[in-house]
C-alpha cells in the first residue's frame, strides 16, 4: 500500500516552515500517543506514521531528498540492472561514489597524504637593547623528532615499506550506503593513513617519531618588535612515515628598559632636570641605546613636557639601514627638603618674580583671567 505523504501526515503545506513542523507534531503526538489510546491499533498506526513523517522534514538534507525523490529517497533495493535507491535510475551519472569523487576529491585511487607533523610555538623573551643589536637565543623544546632505530618508516623492518590498507584500499576513509545517502568514515584499521605496517618497530610503534627535547639556537634579526613572530621552516614537529615537517613559530616579548620606550622607530626618554637648570639652561648627557652617549643643550626657560630631538640615535628599523630618532622629554623637578639658606634665596627670588610679569607669563595671564571671571559675576 503506497505511503501517505508525509506533510498531508503532519496537516501542513510543502511550504511549512522548521516551527510549524514541529507545532503539528506535538499535536498530532499528543492526540494519537499509545498512552492516551491504549489498546487503538489504528492510533498507534498513526502515532508511528507522525514520527517518520517528522523525522525527514525536520532534517533540511532529509527533507529536501524527499521534496525531490518522494519517498524513493529512503528505500533500498528495487529495479533492474543501473536502477539506484527506490527503483530509481542513476546509470546516467553513473557510480554515486564516483560522482562523490568528482565533487570532493574523495577517490580510492591515490591513498591518502602522508601526515605533516604539528607547528610548534615556543615564546622568548629578550631585553629592548638586544631588540635593537639583534642577538641568539638557546631555546630547549619538547617535540616530536624521527625515531632512529626505523629511520622514521615505522617498522621494524628497515627498508620495508608499509603496505596498502587491505580495508580502504589506501584511500584512508570508506564508505556505507544508507538509502539515499552515502557516509564516508575515518578507516578503523588504518585510521586514515591508508598503510598498514605489518611489524611496527618496537620503540616508536610504528609512528615513525619519539617525544624528544631539543636544543636550537635562534637569531634574533636588529629591529625586531614586542609581538613579532619568526618562523622556522621544518623546525617543528617531525611528520608520519614520508611526511614533512611542520614548522616552528618563536614569539618574542620585548622586556621595557629603565631609561628608554620605543614608540616605532623611535625611542622616547624622560630626563628630569632641576628647576635653576630649567630657568638658566644647562647641557646635560645623556645614554643613547647603541651604547654611545649624547650631549644635549638646554635653553633658559625650559618647561616641563618640551622635548629635543636626537636625529638617527633611535631603533633600527627592521631588516634596514634606517634609524629611527630619539627624543628627550624634560620635567622640571620642584625641589624638597629645602635648607635654610635655600628657602631663603627662593623667597628673595617670589618677592623679585611678582614685580615681574615677564618672568611667568603664563601663570599671570591665568590668574588675571581667573579675576576676570569672578569679577564678571560668574563665581
Amino acid at each position: 500500500m503506497a505511503k501517505q505523504d508525509y506533510y498531508a501526515t503532519l496537516g501542513v503545506t510543502r511550504d511549512a516552515s522548521a516551527d510549524d513542523l514541529k507545532r503539528a507534531y506535538r499535536k498530532l503526538a499528543m492526540q494519537y500517543h499509545p498512552d492516551r489510546n491504549p489498546g487503538d491499533k489504528q492510533a498507534e498506526t498513526k502515532f508511528k506514521d507522525v514520527n517518520e513523517a517528522y523525522d525527514v522534514l525536520k532534517d533540511d538534507q532529509k527533507r529536501s531528498a524527499y521534496d525531490r525523490f518522494g519517498h524513493a529517497a529512503f528505500e533500498g533495493g528495487g529495479g533492474g540492472p543501473g536502477a539506484g535507491m527506490g527503483g530509481f535510475d542513476f546509470s546516467a551519472a553513473g557510480d554515486l561514489g564516483d560522482i562523490f569523487d568528482q565533487m570532493f576529491g574523495m577517490g580510492r585511487r591515490g591513498g591518502a597524504r602522508p601526515r605533516t607533523g604539528a607547528d610548534l610555538r615556543q615564546a622568548v623573551e629578550i631585553d629592548l637593547v638586544d631588540a635593537f643589536n639583534g642577538t641568539k637565543v638557546n631555546l630547549r623544546v619538547a617535540t616530536r623528532v624521527k625515531c632512529e632505530s626505523c629511520d622514521g618508516s615505522g617498522s621494524a623492518d628497515k627498508g620495508q615499506a608499509a603496505a596498502t590498507c587491505p580495508t580502504c584500499q589506501g584511500a584512508g576513509k570508506v564508505r556505507a550506503q544508507q538509502g539515499f545517502f552515502l557516509i564516508e568514515r575515518t578507516c578503523p584499521t588504518c585510521n586514515g593513513q591508508g598503510r598498514v605496517i605489518r611489524n611496527p618497530c618496537r620503540i616508536c610503534h610504528g609512528a615513525g617519531t619519539v617525544q624528544r627535547d631539543r636544543s636550537l639556537s635562534v637569531s634574533i634579526p636588529a629591529g625586531v618588535e614586542d609581538g613579532t613572530r619568526i618562523r622556522l621552516s621544518g623546525e617543528g614537529e617531525a611528520g608520519g612515515p614520508g611526511a614533512q615537517n611542520g614548522d616552528l613559530y618563536v614569539h618574542v616579548a620585548v622586556r621595557p628598559h629603565e631609561f628608554f620606550q620605543r614608540e616605532q622607530a623611535n625611542i622616547l626618554m624622560r630626563v628630569p632636570l632641576r628647576m635653576t637648570q630649567a630657568a638658566l639652561g644647562d647641557e646635560v648627557e645623556v645614554p643613547v641605546i647603541d651604547g654611545t652617549r649624547a650631549k644635549v643643550k638646554i635653553p633658559p626657560g625650559t618647561q616641563t613636557g618640551d622635548q629635543f630631538r636626537l636625529r638617527g640615535k633611535g631603533f633600527s628599523v627592521l631588516r634596514s639601514a634606517v634609524r629611527g630618532d630619539m627624543f628627550i622629554q624634560v620635567a622640571v623637578e620642584t625641589p624638597q627638603n629645602l635648607t635654610p639658606k635655600q628657602r631663603e634665596l627662593l623667597e628673595a627670588f617670589e618677592a623679585e618674580a611678582k614685580s615681574s610679569v615677564k618672568g611667568s607669563p603664563d601663570h599671570e595671564g591665568f590668574f588675571a583671567k581667573v579675576a576676570a571671571f569672578f569679577e564678571g559675576g560668574r563665581g
